[in-house]
C-alpha cells in the first residue's frame, strides 16, 4: 500500500494545502482513509508526517476541511511557526499523527482526568531519517507521554520508523532511554516550553511527566481508534469535524471519487513564489 501527495495553493500562505492519493491515484483523506495498521498482527501502524524534523511550520491535518488535507495552523490571523526554544531547533522529531484515531473531547480519560483534544493521536518519530511533509510511514510504537495542553489530554506517542536501520533495537521506551540518552528528557522539555514564546505558561503532564511503556501506548492508540470508528459511523457527534471519506462504505460520510476530486480542484494549483521568513532566531528564558 503506497500513498502520494499533491500540493495545491501557494506555500507559506493560508491557502496552501497538501492532499493525499492512494496507490490508484485517487484522492483520499489522510485522517479517515489511510488504514491505522500497516501490519495488525505485529502492531505496526501507519503515521502521517505533518512536520519533518528540524522544521518550524506548524502543519497539521485539517480535521474540519473536506478530505482533511495538511495545512498550516493559524493563530490570531497569522501562520504559525514554532519558535526555537534554546537549545532546540524546530521540531526535534518527525512529528505527525496516526490515521483513523480520534481523541474524543467528550470522553474523560480515566488516567489523566481530562478529555481528548479532538484530533488524531500524535506521534514523535525518533528515527534517523528526516522525513518529508505528507510522507506516510510505518512505525513501531515504543511508549507515550501524556501532555495536558490547556486542560485537554494530548497523547504524544513515541515511535520509530520501521525502515530505520536501528529499528530492530527499539522495542520499548526503555530502549530509547538507553540507546538515545537524553532524547526523552529533551522531548519533555520541548513540550513543556514550546508555547512559552507565545506568552502562554509551561505545559503540564500526567504521570509527573513520566513516559508510559509500549503496551500502555498501544492500548491507548487502539482506544482512540474505537472513538474514531464511532465518529466515522456517526454514532457520536462529529461537531465541526469533517468526516468526508472514500473508503468506509458503511459510513454516511463516504463520497465518490468524483466528489473527492472536485474538492481538490477547488483549490488553486501549486504556485511557488519568493517568500522570506526567518525562523532561525533563538528564544531564551530562565526556567
Amino acid at each position: 500500500m503506497s500513498f502520494t501527495i499533491e500540493e495545491r495553493g501557494r506555500p507559506n500562505t493560508q491557502e496552501y494545502r497538501v492532499f493525499f492519493k492512494n496507490s490508484e491515484g485517487k484522492y483520499i483523506s489522510p485522517f479517515h482513509d489511510v488504514p491505522i495498521c500497516a501490519n495488525e498482527a505485529e502492531n505496526i501502524f501507519h503515521a502521517i508526517v505533518e512536520v519533518p524534523r528540524w522544521t518550524n511550520a506548524k502543519m497539521e491535518i485539517a480535521t474540519k476541511d473536506p478530505l482533511n488535507p495538511l495545512k498550516q495552523d493559524v493563530k490570531k490571523g497569522n501562520l504559525r511557526y514554532v519558535a526555537n526554544v534554546f537549545p532546540h531547533r524546530g521540531y526535534i522529531w518527525n512529528y505527525g499523527a496516526i490515521p483513523q484515531t480520534w481523541e474524543d473531547p467528550n470522553h474523560k480519560d480515566s488516567d489523566t482526568g481530562c478529555c481528548g483534544d479532538n484530533d488524531p493521536i500524535d506521534i514523535c518519530d525518533i528515527g534517523n531519517k528526516v522525513c518529508s511533509r505528507g510522507e506516510v510511514i510505518k512505525v513501531k510504537v515504543l511508549g507515550t507521554l501524556a501532555l495536558i495542553d490547556e486542560g485537554e489530554t494530548d497523547w504524544k506517542v513515541i515511535v520509530i520508523n520501521t525502515e530505520d536501520p536501528e529499528a530492530g533495537s527499539f522495542n520499548n521506551i526503555e530502549d530509547v532511554r538507553q540507546l538515545k540518552p537524553g532524547y526523552l528528557e529533551a522531548t519533555v522539555d520541548w513540550f513543556k516550553r514550546y508555547k512559552v514564546p507565545d506568552g502562554k505558561p509551561e505545559n503540564q503532564f500526567a504521570f509527573n511527566g513520566e513516559f508510559k511503556d509500549r503496551d500502555f501506548a498501544i492500548k491507548t492508540v487502539k482506544s482512540t481508534h474505537e472513538f474514531w470508528k464511532a465518529l466515522i459511523s456517526k454514532k457520536t457527534n462529529a461537531g465541526e469535524l469533517n468526516c468526508m471519506n472514500t473508503s468506509a462504505s458503511d459510513s454516511p460520510f463516504c463520497c465518490s471519487a468524483e466528489d473527492a476530486e472536485a474538492v481538490v480542484k477547488s483549490v488553486s494549483p501549486l504556485f511557488f513564489f519568493s517568500f522570506l521568513f526567518s525562523v532561525d532566531k533563538w528564544f531564551y528564558y530562565e526556567k
